[in-house]
């Protein structure tokens, strides 16, 4: 077998700045008859240092990896090679790694064969490197906490995050109106307008809902049963605002670090629900999480389920191309957008 260099992404404490970029010899999967060897096209996209792909690293998730270990959660790959006793996969296959644990930013990796989902390989591969959390999360949150009709509506914030995109989406293909509120900042209109192509109802700035009767908005949509809140601060309080007599907000992340505080007249005059989301806790279920690739997948092959994603260009230089990376993820480089890089 052709033993090249394999390039990951190693570190060995946690923190924001511990991940280089390091070469070792490339694995040998004949060295066990249950394993295949899978060359990493593209592994996950670095969002930002605070996203939840870079938590494990900086270790404020609860479920540490042990230590030294390879850093991301996402990532497709092509299979190399397989051991005898692989028959599920073949040379040339197109897999997502399940369940998410960390090792997908490196170049080669030998593993058992269960840990590996195939997928069609008509896939565009900037979707398949980014479908196992962002918009499987969109999917969960629509169908778990509240049963929506064709007719409701929805509210949230963070719009243009990709869980964002793709719960405006998911909700038009389920006629279930959406209300979506945006971040104040230049360009805003702009960002509306980008937004509306994905088919929501609403877009607002958080200044323009910065009134008393925030419902006015509304028009003949109905008053929204769910909210999904990713920043916390006034955007989760606005979200809550919105909410019909008995409404449920699911908070999925918390993007500007601030907490969640809502009026206690909502508890006990609008009984409204507050809930959290973890994917983490959603992917036991191995089966149920594959049909969920399999359908989200579907849409996008389809052109029904569109995402903002900077697929980037390699250069054989691995080192700076993932520095790289980060630096435009920090905003360093005038662009916060999420990247797929190839190892």
């Amino acid at each position: 077998m052709d033993r090249r260099m394999s390039f990951s992404t190693p570190f060995s404490k946690r923190g924001n700045h511990n991940i280089f970029p390091a070469g070792t010899p490339s694995p040998d999967a004949s060295r066990n008859a249950r394993r295949f060897y899978i060359n990493n096209l593209v592994p996950a996209r670095p969002k930002n240092w605070n996203s939840e792909l870079m938590k494990p690293q900086q270790g404020v998730y609860p479920d540490r990896s042990p230590l030294p270990t390879v850093g991301g959660g996402e990532g497709v790959g092509i299979v190399h090679s397989v051991g005898s006793a692989v028959k599920a996969l073949s040379p040339g296959d197109l897999v997502i790694r399940f369940p998410y644990i960390q090792g997908s930013w490196q170049t080669y990796i030998v593993q058992e064969q269960s840990m590996w989902h195939k997928i069609d390989k008509s896939t565009p591969i900037e979707y398949a490197a980014t479908v196992s959390v962002n918009p499987v999360s969109a999917l969960r949150m629509l169908d778990e906490f509240v049963t929506l009709k064709p007719g409701d509506s929805i509210v949230q914030n963070g719009a243009t995050s990709i869980t964002g995109q793709c719960i405006i989406q998911l909700a038009r293909l389920r006629g279930i109106h959406s209300i979506n509120i945006i971040r104040d900042k230049p360009g805003s209109d702009e960002v509306k307008e980008r937004l509306m192509k994905l088919g929501p109802d609403k877009v607002f700035t958080e200044k323009e809902l910065d009134v008393k009767r925030a419902k006015m908005f509304l028009g003949d949509i109905s008053e929204p049963i769910l909210g999904l809140n990713c920043v916390g601060g006034n955007a989760a309080t606005l979200v809550v605002k919105f909410l019909k007599q008995g409404g449920t907000m699911v908070t999925y992340e918390g993007m500007s670090k601030e907490p969640v505080t809502v009026s206690t007249s909502y508890f006990i005059f609008k009984d409204i629900t507050l809930k959290g989301f973890w994917l983490q806790e959603w992917k036991l279920d191995q089966a149920k999480y594959r049909d969920w690739i399999d359908y989200l997948l579907a849409l996008a092959r389809a052109g029904k389920l569109k995402y903002d994603i900077i697929l980037m260009h390699p250069t054989k230089r691995l080192l700076n191309d993932f520095h790289t990376a980060l630096e435009k993820a920090m905003g360093k480089q005038g662009s916060r957008g999420k990247q797929v890089l190839k190892f």
